[in-house]
Formats: C-alpha cells, structure tokens, sequence
C-alpha cells in the first residue's frame, strides 16, 4: 500500500506520516530528493531556493521525476507499505497510481488557520509574517507557476481522499484513520 501525501506547507502532512510510520509504514518525502539536489549543487537550503530546484529538476527530467525516484526506492525496498509525502505536481499523482494499491490523500486546512499555525510553530525555513506566508501558500498552491511546477490545489483536486485539519489534532488523526483502512 502506497500513500501519497499532498496539501500546503503546514497542513499536517507530518502528523499522518508519524501515524502511518507506527503502523510499520516506511516513508519518503519528495523534498528530500529536491534537498539532496540542492546541496549537490551548493543551493542554500530555503524554501524559496528548493521550490526553484523543484522546478527545474521537473523542468529538465519531467514533472513525475520525483514521484518515478520515489517508486524506484519502494520498488527496491522489502516493505511495501509506503507513504510518498510531498506530491507538489499533478504527474506526480500519475506516476504514483502507475503502482496498485496507492491512495492519494490530501489535507485541507481554513487558510487563516494555517497561516497561524506556521507562524507559530517557528520552523527555521518558514516565513515570519502573515503576508509571506501567504505568499508562499499561494505560490504552492500554482499561482503565477509553471505547469510542471508547484501545482498542489490541482493535485489536491485529484485526490482519492480529502482529510480536514480545521480541529484538534485528535480530530484530524481520527479522521484519516476513519477514512482509510490501514
């Protein structure tokens, strides 16, 4: 079984992964390939600096490369039961659905609510005011992106699954859990 995570920056993708890794589930994120790249390169590590490198890893191998480098690891790997985290790109979710039994889940959250919960939680790389914040929600989301660039309100429409994380956090793991079966 595959799970492939999507939704903004904040949204609670970490929480659902931390759920499904204490089932027995291995787990990648997307960002870690686009990291990777990043320091090969010498690319400071900022979330402005690894969207571009995002975007021109898609540009130049395709917009499913990470999704295909993601496969290729669960594909060598003996577990089976993964969760993709990071799905950023529409054909990113094509190239996932390409294996059985992959679920795609995407997270919505009020965009209020999530603007206070990033400001909140102080992450080394996140954007310290409201109107950043915004800013890069919007940007995740496809505003004024490439095709083969950040997509996620696209992929969040392609989704088998939509989880709310408007509640507590009890709330929002119940949920997932109520809307899949693991």
């Amino acid at each position: 079984m595959i799970f492939g995570l999507t939704g903004s920056m904040g949204c609670g993708k970490g929480e659902i992964v931390k759920l499904l890794q204490a089932k027995g589930f291995d787990y990648v994120t997307l960002s870690s390939m686009v990291r990777t790249e990043a320091k090969q390169r010498g690319i400071e590590e900022t979330r402005e600096n690894l969207m571009m490198v995002g975007n021109g890893m898609r540009k130049i191998g395709g917009a499913g490369i990470l999704a295909k480098k993601a496969l290729q690891m669960i594909k060598d790997s003996a577990n089976q039961n993964w969760v993709v985290d990071g799905i950023r790109n529409p054909v990113e979710i094509l190239e996932l659905r390409k294996q059985k039994d992959t679920l795609i889940v995407a997270i919505e959250v009020d965009k209020n609510l999530l603007v206070k919960r990033i400001l909140s939680r102080a992450r080394a790389n996140d954007p310290v005011s409201k109107e950043e914040v915004l800013k890069k929600i919007d940007r995740e989301l496809g505003l004024n992106e490439p095709e083969d660039g950040q997509q996620v309100a696209k992929c969040i429409k392609m989704a088998d699954i939509v989880v709310s994380n408007n509640g507590t956090l009890e709330e929002f793991k119940n949920s997932f859990l109520r809307s899949v079966k693991v």
